[in-house]
Formats: C-alpha cells, structure tokens, sequence
C-alpha cells in the first residue's frame, strides 16, 4: 500500500491536471472503490452539517450582526444618508437602521432554513468526485450556482416578512424620512428588502463553506462513517 501511494505522489509531481484524473481513476480499489453516488451522499451531508452547525448560528441574536463574515452593511447609496443623519445628531437612529437589516436576515435565516435543507437534498452532483477533489468550497459553490436562484424567489417573501416582523420597516420608513427632508438633499428610495434578501443568502453559502472547508481540513471534524469514508480521498 505504501508503495502505490508513493507512486501516486510521484506521479501527482510528473502528471498535468487532465492526466493526474487518470491516475485518479485509476487507484486501488481501496481508495478508488467509492462510486460518484457515495461521494455525492458525502457532500450532501457535508452541505447538511454545515447547515445544522453553521448556518444555525446565522439565526441567533447578533449571527449576522457581530459576525464579519456575514454582517449586513449599508449599500453604497445608503452610505451617505447613515453619514449626514449622524452629522446632524441622529446616530442613534442610523445605528438602529443597520442593527434592524441584520436582525431580519437573522430572523429569516430562521424561517427559511427547512427550504436550504430541501435544495441540498434535491441537488445532483453530475461529476461528484471531482467536485471533491476541488478547492474547499467546491461543493458549497457547486450549491450556490446550482440553487441561490430558484432559492432567492423563495427568500425574498420569508425577508419582506420579516422586515415587518423585526420592525425594520419602520426604522427605515423613518430613517429614510428624515434624510429626504434635509435641504439639498437628493432623495433616496432603496429596495432594501431586495438588498437584504441577497446578502442573507450570500451569508448562508458563506458559513456553509466554512464547514465545508473545517471538514475537508479537519479530520476530528468528520463525525460519520460516511464523511470519513469520502473526504480521506482528497486528503493530500
């Protein structure tokens, strides 16, 4: 067995990208035994533990809020109406502004968790053990391209609800009232339910990637049979 290794190591130093696939597909049945089905159950339940573990925090108190991976911050047009309200003494307002967007993504997370679970398990990974060979993310991005948009028209009406929900509609209503009443200003009108309904799915993907990687890097981290089955094949 130590043998074959070291010729696959030497073979991963002599080999292009498209010849070193090759030599994957051609392993020992011990390493190359599992099927594109198994890997792809693999990853599913990567994306799912990643969902439960990380994701789950998204839905607390602060998970978007005091976490920089994630954390909502104003869109470049609201930049200037959060800067003048706290030139003229209404901080507190503006602070209140950007806190309710974070609390009704983390509100939302809450609701729309069941539909990410449904989108994992829906999703076909056509060539799954090269997505498992990939980069750390692999998987989680696969996700992305494959889900955020039909996920998206399901997301934005659990936000909008949310707005309400968290009173975010109204400090905004406010907020966005005192601004277009300042002279000289250039009235503004965003689409923050849009806003928030791409950044809260953009925080969604992005903490599943970051169980996916502590999965694929970590091997305390791979708590089933089935998850050390399949990533010991892209350890290096």
């Amino acid at each position: 067995m130590v043998k074959r290794f070291l010729l696959f190591f030497m073979a991963f130093q002599l080999l292009g990208c498209g010849e070193l696939q090759q030599v994957v597909n051609q392993l020992p049945q011990g390493t190359q035994g599992i099927g594109n089905t198994e890997i792809a159950r693999g990853l599913r339940e990567a994306l799912d533990k990643g969902i439960d573990k990380q994701v789950g925090r998204l839905t607390k108190t602060d998970g978007f809020f005091k976490n920089e991976l994630v954390k909502i911050v104003l869109p470049a047009e609201l930049q200037k109406v959060d800067k003048t309200l706290r030139d003229i003494g209404l901080s507190k307002l503006a602070d209140e502004g950007l806190k309710v967007l974070n609390r009704a993504a983390e509100d939302a997370v809450g609701e729309a968790t069941p539909i990410f679970v449904d989108a994992v398990k829906g999703i076909t990974f056509n060539d799954a053990r090269t997505i498992l060979l990939g980069k750390d993310d692999a998987a989680t991005s696969y996700l992305d391209n494959a889900t955020r948009n039909a996920l998206y028209g399901k997301f934005k009406p659990v936000i909008k609800n949310s707005f309400s929900k968290v009173g975010a509609d109204k400090v905004w209503s406010s907020l966005i009232s005192k601004y277009n009443a300042i002279p000289l200003t250039k009235n503004v009108d965003p689409d923050l339910t849009e806003y928030v309904t791409q950044e809260a799915l953009t925080g969604v993907y992005t903490m599943i990637a970051v169980e996916e990687k502590e999965i694929r890097n970590n091997v305390a981290s791979r708590t089933t049979d089935l998850l050390r089955k399949v990533f010991v094949l892209q350890d290096r």
